[in-house]
């Protein structure tokens, strides 16, 4: 079971992770959506596309985009759809 972990709270775990570039992505059942809020932030990456980003509120701290997923990955990147990676001091293990 991979597991993410933030302000010592799971906020996702499952037993289904696809790690591309050294990333665990979630599937989007496996999270814990208490602990997401949305977010405006994108960026794109040249092959998977456009990302999109979430915050992490947890015990009122937040960890402001520190979860992404693409929501329309490109063609080379499609097994990611429906997945969330996490980054900014999230614990993956």
């Amino acid at each position: 079971m991979v597991r993410a972990i933030w302000n010592d709270t799971v906020i996702a775990e499952s037993d289904d992770t696809i790690v591309i570039e050294g990333n665990h992505y979630f599937p989007e059942f496996a999270l814990r959506d208490a602990f997401f809020k949305p977010s405006e932030t994108t960026s794109v990456c040249g092959w998977k596309g456009t990302a999109n980003y979430r915050s992490i509120v947890v015990d009122g701290k937040e960890n402001r985009d520190a979860a992404w997923y693409y929501a329309d990955p490109k063609p080379a990147a499609a097994e990611i759809r429906g997945r969330v990676a996490f980054w900014k001091g999230v614990q993956v293990a």
